[in-house]
């Protein structure tokens, strides 16, 4: 059966296309909050932008909920924490409405600098004075960019372009990545005491909220502009329209308010503000991106593949992705097949990433190997957005080792499962972007984990025990599609590995068992 997937506000129609080749879609924009409560039981994963607000209650009232799609940059409208609870994966499009974003941002100075707006609506009434609308240039003047993100990093490499001084405020980008792009890390307070334009490039949170206040706005030169397109919030919207009545603020440009939408706001009583209806990312290719973005990641977590960006997931980079993301459905299968193998009680996992894989960040591959290990475990959806997090209540030590050769693979992924009385060791790698198990315990093989049905016997080698094993699987109807026989050394312990169309049932498993010699027999479903 298809996945069902709600989307609750208008996206752009090459996202639709997208969800509905894979799912079944229905398109319901303005849905009261009832209405959503109501219907959202029914589906498989939500969609929505700005309007719809996705809290709590809605998460809760989401059963199937397995991933909600942000079209767009934030997810302010959508309470993550409920959502990282239940493990349901949230997405967004943070890069796809880079480029309009920055160049609104821009467009918006070129008009403080010039008086465009004011200039336009006084010569369309008839009056032609040019004495009003002196203005400035911008090549030579000093750029302060409060947060280095996407945008801020995008608008800075432009303002260098434009002779520019640029310096910024963010305490979790390095030195060397601003160095690239000739731009000086400071802190907030030298941006507002020396910058001739303030722009804000932030998210809206605890930390944000009122950043540009009345005590910061009392630093600033007379003669600064301050631009925000990104987050209402971010400048307390009194005290800036305070400032400049007062003189102490030159100008602003706003296209985001603390009230959305906003049609009453003290900032409009001003002559030397400009305000555009949030519009920064209202471009016919932003709007067609982020929808595209959204949608093939709502598709890819729908299909239990990792999202590019996540926004509650171990984060893999998008010029990573061609290297780690395919170790994630990887790492899933290695925790599935380990969680089958084991008996015991485990109390401890460790986790080996050798080879290439070892010189990144390892969450991402972390969380699938979890995930996979506990999904039959516990009683909660298990996923990558809480895997971590399960882990931790099970009192699960996690021991972790990086580097060393992967040989004859380029990389190597291994889990070892630590029971009260022994270890059970799996491992794996990705050849030609395909998952592939190459090591069960002290055997090494070679099982392509695309789904089906597995019978791993731990027995002694010895002739007759295959066709002893052929005989029971073949009374049943069961098909063999594929085996592998590995030994240590002749007549001695050895592992078969029969690959299944169908599941054996408990009697003819015990059957297996039952044959002298073969001590193990675990039918293992991928």
């Amino acid at each position: 059966m298809s996945p069902k997937v709600l989307v609750t506000d208008p996206i752009h129609e090459e996202g639709l296309r997208i969800l509905q080749a894979h799912a079944e879609v229905d398109t319901r924009p303005g849905l009261s909050p009832k209405q959503l409560l109501e219907v959202i039981g029914d589906y498989d994963a939500l969609v929505v932008r700005s309007e719809t607000k996705v809290n709590a209650a809605v998460i809760e009232a989401g059963k199937r909920l397995q991933v909600i799609g942000r079209a767009g940059t934030g997810v302010d409208n959508i309470d993550v924490e409920a959502a990282t609870r239940r493990g349901i994966v949230v997405v967004n499009a943070p890069t796809a409405n880079t480029i309009s974003a920055t160049e609104h941002t821009l467009a918006l100075m070129l008009a403080l600098c010039r008086h465009i707006p004011q200039a336009h609506s006084l010569l369309r009434e008839g009056v032609w004075r040019r004495a009003d609308f002196m203005g400035v240039e911008l090549r030579g003047k000093t750029l302060g960019v409060v947060g280095l993100g996407n945008v801020g990093s995008a608008l800075a490499r432009r303002a260098v372009g434009l002779e520019m001084q640029v310096i910024a405020y963010d305490p979790y980008i390095s030195e060397e990545y601003a160095k690239r792009f000739q731009v000086k890390l400071v802190s907030l307070e030298e941006i507002l005491r020396t910058a001739d334009f303030i722009s804000l490039h932030l998210p809206l949170n605890e930390s944000t909220q009122g950043l540009i206040g009345e005590r910061e706005l009392r630093l600033v030169k007379p003669t600064v502009r301050i631009i925000n397109a990104a987050r209402g919030g971010l400048v307390d919207e009194v005290a800036l329209f305070r400032a400049l009545e007062e003189g102490r603020v030159a100008g602003a440009a706003m296209d985001v308010f603390t009230v959305e939408p906003a049609k009453d706001n003290i900032l409009f009583k001003s002559d030397k503000v400009i305000v555009t209806p949030h519009i920064a990312a209202s471009t016919a290719e932003a709007q067609a991106s982020v929808s595209v973005d959204a949608a093939e990641q709502v598709v890819a977590v729908l299909q239990g593949k990792p999202a590019r960006y996540a926004v509650n997931a171990p984060f893999i980079p998008a010029d990573l992705f061609p290297v780690l993301g395919p170790f994630v459905p990887l790492g899933i299968a290695l925790g599935r097949l380990a969680s089958q193998l084991v008996e015991e009680h485990m109390s401890a996992l460790h986790l080996k990433y050798e080879g290439e894989i070892g010189a990144y960040d390892p969450s991402a591959l972390r969380a699938a190997v979890l995930g996979g290990l506990l999904e039959r475990v516990s009683l909660e959806r298990v996923n990558l957005v809480n895997a971590n997090m399960l882990a931790q209540k099970r009192g699960l030590r996690i021991i972790e080792e990086k580097g060393g050769s992967a040989e004859p693979y380029p990389s190597l992924l291994t889990a070892q499962a630590i029971t009260s009385t022994g270890q059970t060791l799996v491992a794996g790698t990705v050849i030609r972007g395909e998952p592939h198990i190459v090591r069960v315990n002290q055997f090494w093989l070679d099982i392509v984990p695309t789904g089906g049905y597995f019978l791993f016997c731990d027995h002694r080698d010895r002739p007759g025990l295959i066709g002893a094993v052929g005989t029971i699987t073949g009374k049943m109807d069961i098909n063999i599609h594929s085996m592998q026989l590995l030994r240590l050394q002749p007549r001695g312990q050895a592992l078969m590995v029969l690959g299944l169309d169908e599941p054996l049932a408990e009697e003819q498993r015990r059957q297996v068992l039952a044959i002298p010699d073969i001590h193990t027999a675990r039918l293992v479903k991928l």
